[in-house]
């Protein structure tokens, strides 16, 4: 998928980056998504949190309650992918030392 940063996407992404708070972007993402693809991401994210933790895949698929092959392919685009996990898990780690979530 080489063309995935589309014009469509781009738009999306600005639409997320004008929104300054907690209340409004949650209510853009119901707005925007299903209740089941708001809980799909939000169990996406935290597998994400428990991989850079080190847990095992099949105690997070167990506590997630999804299975080690979405486990492994979250793990996957943790290790591989663009880094977007990766500077929303240091900003998170940042935000919870600061105090700031």
């Amino acid at each position: 998928m080489n063309n995935w940063k589309t014009p469509k996407l781009k738009k999306l992404v600005q639409a997320f980056l004008s929104l300054r708070s907690q209340p409004e972007m949650m209510s853009f993402l119901r707005d925007l998504c299903t209740a089941e693809e708001l809980e799909e991401l939000s169990t996406r994210w935290e597998v994400a949190k428990m991989l850079e933790k080190g847990m095992p895949y099949r105690q997070i698929a167990m506590s997630t309650k999804t299975s080690t092959t979405t486990v492994a392919r979250i793990a996957f685009w943790l290790e591989h992918g663009e880094g977007g996990y990766r500077v929303a898990l240091k900003k998170e780690k940042k935000q919870l030392s600061t105090g700031g979530i």
